[in-house]
């Protein structure tokens, strides 16, 4: 039987299309640029955050900032405005393939688990959204942890002297002269991967429940401003994505402050031995506050570069039309 025109050109189109492997490198590219844009954006707050989050009392037991506010005046005052961007470029070369990962995974998984289940991406169960996440954040720690322990040590380098915390700006100076292949050539391979332990269980568990819940929130507030169910628009992906950043962010701080001590340059004596050290040390030392040090300006970083990059990345996605 001879087939339709409508039917020819269905087929056509279909044969057409880009192959699982293009498509791939495809999100991975839109990941790429997601990332990057977002990063740029927040980089200062990330900066006030690990600040916040590595500080440690002196000798009279007083901590050498009040808050994120002072954090950041203290940083402008004695580094400038370079101070607040210091480890932005290595970050970036890391956050690349990261993001780039992370996106891309979670979105070919999800596509995988709806076609198993039978319906859309859009409609896909709160449980499968949560696999697709953990599945995404499992799969970038291979970039996540070199990046991460690279730009902390640049971030704290100016506070590893008791000059920096007095006000001087000799420790200032000081720390322009640490530079990212430094930091990779002193720690070596195995050296990138401290703290792998701690990633793991902020990556995950942040994954896990972002996804789903970036994929929720921007839904309901399609449906909300739209009245009607359907793809989200690109604001709707932007609001939703920040509400989940700030959820996930907040969940995973403690993982979070943890990590950050691990692969701190400025390590206590005697030095972590590992996770669980970690975080028996700092329960007994400055009790269970100190596990949500920098919450805010945690969420206020992971909140709006979640909110950015996933909304670039749907508007990429879209342009692309696949």
């Amino acid at each position: 039987m001879a087939m339709s025109s409508k039917e020819a050109t269905a087929g056509t189109s279909a044969d057409s299309g880009p192959s699982p492997a293009v498509r791939l490198l495809a999100k991975l590219g839109n990941g790429a640029v997601a990332g990057i844009t977002g990063v740029s954006i927040i980089y200062p707050l990330d900066m006030v955050k690990t600040r916040l989050q590595n500080q440690k009392p002196n000798a009279h037991g007083k901590l050498p900032y009040s808050g994120g506010l002072d954090c950041f005046k203290s940083i402008l005052r004695h580094e400038g405005v370079r101070g607040l961007y210091r480890g932005l470029v290595p970050n970036l070369a890391g956050i690349t393939p990261e993001k780039a990962i992370k996106l891309a995974v979670n979105d070919m998984m999800r596509g995988y688990l709806a076609k198993r289940s039978g319906t859309t991406p859009e409609k896909l169960s709160v449980m499968d959204g949560a696999l697709a996440g953990a599945t995404a954040g499992l799969c970038q720690f291979i970039a996540t942890n070199p990046m991460e322990i690279v730009k902390i040590q640049m971030q704290v380098a100016a506070t590893n002297t008791t000059v920096a915390v007095a006000g001087n700006g000799a420790a200032a100076a000081a720390a322009t002269q640490v530079t990212a292949m430094g930091i990779v050539r002193q720690l070596g391979i195995r050296g990138l991967y401290k703290g792998t332990a701690a990633t793991l269980l902020r990556d995950v568990p942040f994954s896990f429940l972002f996804f789903p819940a970036q994929a929720l929130f921007s839904q309901k507030i399609h449906a909300r401003v739209y009245g009607s169910e359907g793809k989200p628009s690109t604001l709707c992906v932007l609001a939703g994505s920040t509400l989940a950043g700030v959820l996930a962010a907040g969940a995973v701080t403690p993982a979070d402050v943890i990590k950050t001590r691990l692969q701190s340059s400025s390590q206590p004596s005697p030095p972590y031995r590992g996770l669980a050290d970690c975080a028996t040390r700092i329960m007994r030392a400055e009790g269970p506050g100190a596990f949500f040090k920098g919450t805010v300006p945690r969420c206020l970083t992971m909140a709006p570069l979640f909110g950015i990059a996933l909304m670039m990345y749907d508007l990429q996605q879209k342009i692309v039309g696949w």
